[in-house]
């Protein structure tokens, strides 16, 4: 069943729609499953082909890597991120209350939307936390972001950054200021889960929401 609502993403990140047909959403269902539960070095066509019930060069008509594919997955998060942090700001005047409800959605935990059938977000976000760095810290790096392949996560920290500097117009590093958020709390929520060590477990909160919350507010205040 297709999606009630779907997110435009960029068409050069695969060669044929995955949304457009039955086989291209069991191929997202399972890569996400799979990349969840080996991790992304681990992952082939072949070992997805097996899992999903197909081939590996069905797989390859609608992606040509599975760098790509990760690409895809990625993208589509943020996408649905954007998604989120819009419907929960819309008929909100006052930035800093739009500000209040983007962060919390940006660094705090995922649950299940409901809306996409074929995702699993709760999955989909651990992978972000654990494998986005290898869409960017690569050498094609320049390529695909020519090709607009991050634009959807560009736009996403432009917008919060413009939220910034409503608040604290003289404000100087707000797309700093909103990446080092983003990237941030993915690195504390991979620390609490494996290097616990590395971070502050407060028990009773969230405290990574908690910690990006107060650093924010606490920095921008004019």
């Amino acid at each position: 069943m297709l999606p009630a609502v779907q997110l435009k993403l960029n068409q050069c990140l695969y060669l044929k729609d995955p949304e457009s047909s039955e086989l291209g959403l069991r191929i997202i269902t399972g890569s996400i499953d799979l990349i969840a539960e080996i991790g992304f070095e681990h992952f082939t066509f072949r070992k997805l082909g097996t899992r999903i019930g197909s081939t590996e060069a069905s797989i390859y008509r609608y992606f040509e890597s599975k760098y790509k594919l990760l690409l895809y997955l990625i993208s589509w998060y943020w996408g649905w991120m954007e998604y989120r942090v819009s419907f929960a700001i819309a008929n909100i005047e006052s930035p800093e209350e739009q500000l209040q409800r983007a962060l919390p959605l940006l660094t705090g935990p995922v649950k299940p939307d409901g809306q996409f059938e074929h995702i699993d977000e709760v999955k989909l976000n651990h992978i972000v936390i654990s494998e986005s760095s290898k869409a960017y810290l690569v050498k094609e790096v320049d390529e695909v972001n020519q090709e607009g392949v991050f634009v959807i996560y560009k736009r996403l920290v432009d917008n919060l950054s413009k939220l910034i500097l409503q608040i604290n117009p003289q404000f100087k590093y707000p797309h700093m200021l909103i990446s080092t958020v983003v990237e941030g709390s993915h690195h504390q929520r991979f620390f609490a889960e494996h290097l616990p060590r590395l971070t502050d477990i407060v028990k009773g909160e969230d405290a990574v929401s908690e910690f990006y919350n107060q650093m924010v507010f606490k920095i921008i205040k004019p």
